[in-house]
């Protein structure tokens, strides 16, 4: 089997899919990240990437879930919330990386690696199972990522946050057949400021959740860091500058307010949502 050849229907029926939550410590926007605390309804705190943790325990048909990272502090929290933790090369630069490094330093055996960046609590987990299944009926998909419509609140914190100078979430801009076309942490396409939306706005707000078959990690592993990659900061555009498709995989937020934290400031929007969530409008 080459680098990109596709798993056969009976493969697909077996397709045993492991989930990994990468997590660093020395975040250039919000240092230490990982470990930051956030309010929970009920009283308390619990850190980013447990909540995380949490979220992807809930997603159904997976058969592991492994916090990765290099950093002991960050699998010394982990543990003690009960995760099973492995430990990567200090040299990975992104998430992608750390679960290509996970997958041959253990000898993981897995059909599907499913990233969830650990920095997205508000993921619902039928993003993630939703993830799955195009992969699943997809066999020709070697990488997969969610994408959401915004509607006008997630535009406005988008805008939001470029007139602060923040860099904040990122965009998603892709073909008729759901390939991506470009990723970005500027707001695409651009929008006249006149137009007013009441409901979906024409932006696709990108999820960081990847899926991958493993034969496309290894083949991640062997590009060097492409320009684009280098400029905006963002590990998927590796694929996209090495010819390879990335399948654009529209989810349902079924209502739910989805969100990062990519700053401090964001930390503040998560609580908000989490007590939300906790006491539903009904």
């Amino acid at each position: 089997m080459n680098a990109l050849t596709p798993l056969g229907r009976n493969q697909r029926r077996q397709m045993k899919t492991v989930v990994m939550i990468p997590a660093r410590f020395a975040s250039t926007r919000f240092p230490g990240k990982p470990l930051a605390m956030l309010a929970v309804p009920g009283g308390g705190q619990k850190s980013l990437i447990h909540l995380t943790w949490e979220v992807a325990m809930q997603v159904r048909g997976v058969a592991e879930v492994h916090v990765v990272t290099d950093d002991e502090r960050i699998r010394g929290a982990a543990e003690k919330f009960g995760a099973s933790v492995l430990m990567t090369s200090d040299k990975c630069e992104n998430g992608t990386e750390r679960c290509a490094d996970a997958m041959a330093r253990y000898g993981l055996d897995a059909d599907l690696v499913v990233n969830v960046q650990g920095d997205a609590p508000l993921t619902p987990p039928w993003f993630v199972e939703e993830l799955i299944g195009a992969m699943a009926d997809d066999a020709a998909a070697q990488v997969a990522t969610p994408v959401l419509q915004c509607d006008p609140q997630s535009y406005g914190h988008f805008m939001a946050d470029r007139q602060a100078g923040r860099v904040g979430a990122t965009t998603a801009v892709f073909d008729a057949r759901q390939h991506a076309m470009y990723f970005s942490k500027e707001v695409l396409p651009y929008i006249d400021p006149k137009k007013t939306f009441s409901r979906d706005v024409p932006v696709y707000h990108h999820v960081g959740v990847y899926a991958y078959r493993p034969p496309a990690l290894a083949a991640y592993m062997a590009w060097p860091m492409g320009r684009l990659e280098r400029l905006e900061g963002l590990e998927q555009l590796r694929f996209l500058e090495n010819a390879h498709a990335v399948r654009c995989v529209v989810v349902d937020g079924r209502g739910r307010v989805f969100w990062e934290v990519n700053n401090p400031e964001d930390v503040a929007r998560v609580e908000q949502v989490l007590r939300v969530l906790a006491c539903p409008v009904t």
